[in-house]
C-alpha cells in the first residue's frame, strides 16, 4: 500500500483536497479526527493533558479546546509539551488504521492528512508527501472567515506554525489552492495519477 502524507498550514484547504482524493478512490485518514479521539473522555491522552496543564475540562468531562488553546498557542514550550504527549498516540492510531486498510486493499493508496506532519517528523515513515498551500493573504482571509477571528488573532495562529515556504521544501508534490475549485481539482487528479502509477 502506498502511504502519502497530506499537510499544509492552517486554512489552506487541506480537508477540501483530502475529500477530492477520497472521491478518486484513495483511502483517507484524518489526523484531526484521531487527535480528537485520543483526548476523548476517560482516555489516557486526556488524563495526561489534565495532569500536565491542569483543569482544561468542560463540565461534561470533555476537553475544553479553547481553554487549552489559550494556554499553549502563545507559548512554544507548552505547545511542544502538548505535542510530545499526543503525537505518539496519534501516530500509533494512524499506523493501526493503515495496517487495517492494507490488509483489505494491499495495492491501494492511503492519504494521511495531518497539519503538523513535518514538525512531528511523522512524514518520515510515509512514501510521499503532498503539501497544500495558498497565497498568504487568501490563507489569512479564509482563517478569519472560518473561525470568526480578528486579523491579528488569525495572523498569530498562522505565525505559530512552520511557514508555508519552509513546508514546501519537504514536498514530493505541491497543490496550490489559491485559484478556482476546478484548478485545485486538476492538480489533485494529476498527483493522484502519479501516485497510482507508483502504487502499481
Amino acid at each position: 500500500m502506498l502511504r502519502a502524507g497530506l499537510t499544509g498550514s492552517i486554512a489552506v484547504g487541506k480537508s477540501h483536497v483530502l475529500g477530492m482524493f477520497a472521491e478518486l478512490g484513495c483511502h483517507t485518514i484524518d489526523a484531526d479526527k484521531i487527535a480528537r479521539d485520543v483526548v476523548a473522555p476517560e482516555t489516557e491522552g486526556l488524563k495526561s493533558v489534565v495532569a500536565t496543564f491542569g483543569d482544561v475540562l468542560n463540565l461534561d468531562g470533555t476537553l475544553n479546546r479553547a481553554k487549552l488553546g489559550q494556554i499553549v498557542f502563545g507559548d512554544e514550550t507548552k505547545r511542544q509539551r502538548l505535542n510530545s504527549l499526543l503525537h505518539p498516540l496519534i501516530i500509533a492510531e494512524q499506523d493501526e488504521q493503515i495496517r487495517e486498510l492494507e490488509s483489505r486493499d494491499p495495492n491501494g493508496i492511503v492519504i494521511i492528512d495531518a497539519a503538523l506532519m513535518i514538525e512531528s517528523g511523522g512524514y518520515e515513515r510515509l512514501d510521499k508527501l503532498i503539501v497544500v498551500y495558498c497565497d498568504p493573504e487568501i490563507e489569512l482571509q479564509r482563517l478569519m472567515n472560518r473561525d470568526g477571528l480578528s486579523r491579528e488573532a488569525a495572523q498569530q495562529r498562522i505565525d505559530a506554525q512552520m511557514p508555508q515556504e519552509q513546508k514546501k521544501k519537504f514536498a514530493d508534490f505541491l497543490i496550490d489552492t489559491s485559484g478556482s475549485f476546478d484548478s485545485t481539482r486538476a492538480q489533485v487528479v494529476t498527483v493522484f495519477e502519479q501516485l497510482r502509477a507508483l502504487s502499481n
